[in-house]
């Protein structure tokens, strides 16, 4: 809630593609948690073709097997959540990918842009259940580009 994030969501009675945005206090106000869009585990293959490809074979290195977007209006909105998550006691940052930093590559992505934070959640609950070591990756992403995600247009494709 303190991020002021939103997670995507589908429309009532839609089985695909996302409707809109919605703020964490909108969607409890709402009793709307059965239509929040939540991601998926990574593709198996794309996992192995990242694997081969980007990490020479070293599966520690795989980190974004479990992710999750949040969406915001405005850069100024994406600081703000990096700084309540930096507050949390219970998060441990373990990387941070800035590609809205002007010494990124851009054509690295074909334009696209978020910060994508892996994270680990400790506490214990999670040491309890062993899952502490655990790596899951948060993208915060500027609503224009989460649309043109959406709506599957992939800059690199269009290149």
């Amino acid at each position: 809630r303190a991020s002021g994030g939103m997670l995507p969501v589908r429309k009532e009675g839609a089985h695909v593609g996302t409707g809109s945005y919605k703020t964490v206090q909108q969607i409890s106000d709402e009793n709307a948690w059965h239509l929040v869009k939540w991601a998926g585990i990574k593709n198996p293959r794309r996992a192995l073709e990242k694997l081969v490809r980007n990490y020479d074979y070293d599966a520690s290195r795989l980190v974004d097997l479990c992710r999750q977007a949040l969406v915001f209006d405005s850069v100024e909105a994406i600081s703000r959540c990096v700084a309540v998550i930096h507050a949390d006691t219970s998060t441990t940052c373990v990387r941070v990918k800035n590609r809205m930093t002007p010494e990124y590559d851009i054509w690295a992505s074909g334009g696209y842009r978020d910060v994508a934070l892996n994270l680990r959640l400790v506490s214990d609950v999670t040491e309890r259940l062993g899952v502490d070591e655990h790596v899951c990756e948060l993208q915060l992403i500027l609503k224009r580009f989460a649309d043109m995600r959406n709506d599957q247009v992939c800059p690199k494709a269009q290149a």
